[in-house]
């Protein structure tokens, strides 16, 4: 299992625990929680669409990381007291500077190739989030949900008030797979790209925790792998 499919398994589960008090007490009938961004990165679809993309778009990523690549050693050129940033000094300096156009047109490039990354990925949630809403109106029929509420306005629920799994079945069910390749003058709607933004910060955050936990373990194992050094002897005077 790699990161991005540990990450999904994560963010899957998130929004499934909420803390504060009951609101069962205060409202009768059933109160559901469910959480979009969850739901969406927990679907096959989902988790299909951004391997796709992984291997329809390899040439943009490499391309992508190439010219970053070359901005930051531009920019390290221009770091004259190697601080691993431009004071205000370096920065006026470095608008007369022969890097200065290319680190513009290294960023017009960049640009351009990560938007069509972001634009295939929004797109795929895009066909997701149009039949998300659908899919949660039956399940709340389904549950006899009087009340249906996200994590954010929740104080306390137990976890089985969720319902993030039984919409994601539902929605596997109707929304087995999406397209990956945007048809052409495709503008990505305002809801799409903001659940995009969301789910990316998500998988972001997983991934550093993940990244930072990793190394917790290994520098915790590091010294066990280490040849034990002999113990100094007395010089015997």
């Amino acid at each position: 299992m790699n990161v991005l499919t540990k990450t999904f398994a994560a963010l899957a589960l998130a929004g499934t625990a909420v803390a504060g008090a009951p609101l069962a007490a205060q409202v009768s009938g059933n109160i559901a929680i469910v959480n979009a961004p969850s739901v969406i990165v927990g679907t096959n679809a989902f988790r299909t669409a951004y391997q796709q993309i992984g291997t329809t778009y390899q040439a943009q990523a490499t391309q992508l990381q190439q010219k970053s690549d070359q901005r930051q050693t531009l920019l390290q050129q221009l770091d004259k007291n190697s601080d691993g940033q431009l004071d205000e000094a370096e920065q006026r300096a470095a608008q007369a500077a022969p890097q200065a156009a290319q680190i513009r047109q290294l960023e017009t490039e960049i640009d351009q190739l990560g938007n069509q990354i972001e634009i295939a990925r929004v797109y795929a949630i895009d066909q997701l989030l149009q039949q998300y809403g659908p899919v949660v109106e039956e399940v709340v029929k389904q549950n006899k949900v009087q009340i249906l509420l996200t994590p954010e306005a929740v104080v306390y629920a137990p976890a089985a008030a969720t319902i993030n799994t039984k919409v994601i079945t539902a929605l596997n069910a109707k929304v087995p797979s999406v397209q990956i390749v945007p048809p052409a003058g495709y503008q990505p709607p305002r809801q799409a790209v903001a659940l995009y933004q969301e789910i990316q910060q998500s998988i972001y955050a997983a991934q550093a925790l993940a990244q930072g936990q990793a190394r917790q373990q290994g520098q915790a194992t590091q010294p066990a792998q280490q040849p034990q050094q002999p113990t100094p002897q007395p010089s015997g005077r």
